[in-house]
């Protein structure tokens, strides 16, 4: 008897265990092994390679990359978008060079003519201007929130005029007294919502640097030299910046002079820092600001390939990531290995392992939209083209998944780079972080960092990648990064810095995710609050 029991439960053992051997992977984990390093690797080396020049947008190298990417769809057999071209063409202006004339008279002083250069700035993003404001309305630090507004008192009406603002926000030993923050990365956040609030206003800008007008001038000349795109469309007013012109101190005390102002910008800066109280004054100098700029149409391309779904394939979920750069400059080639190279081919990878599911009878129940976006370093352009001119129905489009650098680590996770930061997943919809997070649980068990997430974070990621423009039309979102590195936006940004092994998960990491999405019965339910 004792024997017979032993050999009655080693059998079944035995039988279970070669049955789980023969069983293999589950089918999802069969065409994720297909995502390796090696191809990743292979792609990128290509792509951010000198001979792609940096793939700036509108230039020779975002056009050579554009049709290595539509070329390897059409190879792996990813059909194209429901036009028969792998290419969404996006319409541009390209803006640059041009003049510009700066006068200011008052009371008190003739005609003063400020110099170009010399006395104030502007970048690439400015579009061509006619100014005439009869007086300047200076605002503080230009700050509105609802703790502190410098956009109240007797100058509440701001709207159409030019108004002189203070760069940052009230500092007092060393912190800054509207947040109570030490970090100078809260600058990055004051900057853009001073910004929007000009905007809101329907306001010229006259931004006063700090007192090294010339380090300002020299960190932005790369800006300032180059030319910047809008899309070209009958109104992009909701997509363009607020017309800024940065002044230097010294220009700023002879408009304040001219209008018979007896303050200089220094001490009105002084005084706002020590008694964190709003400081909002007329200034009664009339400018004349014109600024001529060469606008020339050109065209970029997004690439789309798109594996149709079966029973639900009126769904689709769209898997995008930028693949323009910031081109030559000075000669040095800017490779953008991580930013935006490692998504770029992140998503190429993605596209082959659903294809082969698809080829095998395997293929995803809801359609798939892979996206590979130009335009983004311009301003999420091809994004937002996209969204304007959506190939596939918005309505049907149940997320977005954003790939923008997922190759290397930051300083945050040095000792432990076994991480990525999923930004905005929950943000719309719930649904979708749960399902991220079962999909990791799973099967890959990457530390999944939420922490840009807080609606307070300075560095504002969730507004700065493509999936933004997907999120703004209520559509759920989730941004896959590796956080930014000392590389990042330098010439040293190199395939040689890639970790494959570590992008190797991640892009498995999305895939799994655009697996559950795509084959889940059930929609992704939208947060009852926005």
């Amino acid at each position: 008897m004792r024997k017979f029991h032993l050999l009655f439960l080693v059998i079944p053992t035995a039988f279970v265990l070669s049955t789980a051997l023969k069983s293999g992977p589950s089918e999802q984990e069969k065409y994720a092994q297909t995502i390796t390093a090696s191809d990743l690797r292979t792609h990128l080396s290509i792509l951010a390679s000198d001979e792609y020049e940096g793939r700036e947008t509108g230039e020779r190298g975002q056009k050579m990359a554009a049709e290595y990417i539509a070329n390897f769809y059409k190879t792996i057999g990813v059909p194209p978008q429901q036009d028969g071209s792998w290419f969404q063409y996006v319409n541009l202006v390209k803006i640059s060079g041009g003049s510009s004339d700066f006068d200011c008279s008052g009371t008190n002083t003739s005609d003063v003519h400020f110099v170009a250069s010399e006395d104030y700035y502007y970048t690439s993003r400015t579009p061509s201007i006619s100014i005439s404001s009869k007086k300047v309305l200076f605002a503080g630090y230009g700050i509105d929130d609802s703790k502190y507004s410098d956009f109240t008192g007797d100058s509440a009406d701001y709207s159409g005029q030019v108004v002189m603002i203070l760069d940052g926000e009230p500092m007092n030993n060393g912190v800054y007294t509207i947040t109570g923050d030490k970090s100078p990365s809260m600058w990055t956040k004051q900057r853009r919502a001073k910004l929007n609030a000009a905007k809101a206003r329907n306001i010229g800008v006259l931004l006063v640097v700090p007192v090294d007008y010339n380090k300002s001038k020299e960190g932005a000349q790369h800006s300032i030299e180059g030319y910047s795109l809008q899309l070209d469309e009958p109104s992009v007013a909701e997509d363009q910046q607020t017309t800024v012109i940065y002044i230097s101190p010294s220009m700023a005390n002879q408009i304040l002079a001219a209008g018979g102002n007896t303050n200089t910008v220094e001490q009105l800066r002084a005084s706002i820092n020590s008694s964190v109280k709003t400081t909002s004054l007329t200034i009664s100098s009339m400018c004349m600001i014109s600024i001529t700029r060469k606008e020339e149409k050109i065209k970029s391309e997004n690439v789309l390939g798109f594996v149709e779904g079966t029973d639900l394939k009126e769904e689709v979920i769209v898997v995008t990531a930028h693949y323009d750069h910031l081109g030559i400059h000075d000669g040095v080639v800017f490779n953008g290995a991580d930013d935006d190279g490692s998504g770029t081919v992140a998503v190429m990878e993605i596209a082959e392992a659903f294809m082969k599911a698809k080829q095998d009878g395997k293929g995803p129940r809801r359609s798939i939209l892979f996206m590979n976006v130009t335009g983004e370093e311009k301003g999420l352009l091809g994004s937002s083209w996209y969204t304007k001119h959506p190939v596939y129905p918005l309505k049907n489009t149940m997320c977005d998944l954003n790939i923008d650098m997922i190759g290397r680590a930051d300083d945050e996770h040095a000792k432990d780079s076994n991480f990525v930061y999923v930004i905005g997943s929950d943000k719309i919809s719930s649904d979708l972080k749960k399902v991220i997070e079962a999909s990791n649980k799973r099967y890959i068990k990457l530390k999944l960092d939420y922490r840009f997430d807080d609606d307070k974070d300075p560095n504002m990621f969730y507004y700065r990648s493509d999936h933004y423009n997907f999120a703004k039309n209520g559509i759920p979102v989730a941004f896959f990064f590796n956080g930014v590195h000392a590389d990042y936006h330098k010439e040293t940004d190199e395939v040689s810095r890639i970790n494959f092994n570590l992008m190797e998960r991640r892009t498995r990491l999305v895939f799994y995710a655009a697996w559950d999405l795509a084959n889940k019965t059930k929609e992704l339910k939208p947060n009852k609050k926005k």
